[in-house]
């Protein structure tokens, strides 16, 4: 089974909220717990008490605050991908900053989604479920043109060539798609390949990488020249 199927059908969310701000917490929590599918599980103020709270609820996403005293949401979320027994785990970054760098390092930390907190609440709901069901989120404002001009800047063509030895040229191929963005529908229909038969290519991708999801993938394509920047 590859790294996208992560959670038991029809179970609720489980989600950690990680913000340093207690009236931002619990506006969230409140939000959150109108939804049916959705379970708060935890609090946390610091990245700190994040790696305990999530030791302790195991929870299905994390909405992890960047700027935190102590340990930041960056270095909280490298550390968490560290836990054995969170591997499912998903870290959602919730940000008022959209600088181009905190995008590019927190999806490098293991992030599998950023998203501006002045989002909207449908927005926020929408993004919790997009990373829960294990597909990558970024916000709207923030285009997969700066993670390209971050990760070109700091990824070597040699070293990118031996990265993607383990793949086959169709699994390329699929990696490539997957950094434009397409969805395995539209990989499968731009391929001649069914959407079973690319979801298995992703997988495959997944493991051989070593990455946890795909926005993962995103960025290794990125880092690798497969994606160009600007020209997802």
């Amino acid at each position: 089974m590859g790294y996208e199927m992560t959670r038991v059908e029809n179970a609720p969310i489980k989600v950690l909220l990680v913000d340093d701000e207690g009236l931002v917490r619990s506006g969230f929590r409140m939000l959150l717990e109108t939804e049916p599918d959705i379970e708060v599980v935890g609090e946390a103020t610091t990245g700190g008490e994040a790696l305990a709270r999530a030791r302790e609820t195991r929870p299905d996403v994390v909405l992890m605050d960047i700027r935190m005293p102590v340990m930041d949401g960056i270095c909280a979320t490298a550390e968490l991908m560290k836990i054995r027994g969170l591997e499912e785990t998903r870290v959602l970054i919730l940000t008022t900053y959209e600088t181009d760098a905190y995008v590019f390092d927190a999806l490098q930390a293991g992030a599998s989604g950023f998203l501006l907190k002045d989002a909207g609440p449908a927005e926020l709901l929408h993004a919790i479920r997009v990373v829960a069901a294990g597909d990558a989120l970024l916000a709207p404002r923030i285009t997969r043109r700066l993670i390209g001009q971050f990760a070109s800047a700091r990824a070597a063509s040699q070293a990118a060539e031996e990265r993607l030895a383990v793949l086959t040229q169709r699994e390329r191929e699929v990696l490539t798609l997957v950094g434009r963005g397409l969805s395995n529908e539209e990989i499968g229909a731009q391929l001649f390949l069914s959407p079973a038969t690319a979801r298995t290519h992703v997988s495959h991708a997944l493991g051989k990488l070593g990455a946890r999801d795909r926005a993962q993938l995103v960025v290794i394509a990125y880092e690798t020249g497969l994606v160009e920047p600007g020209g997802g």
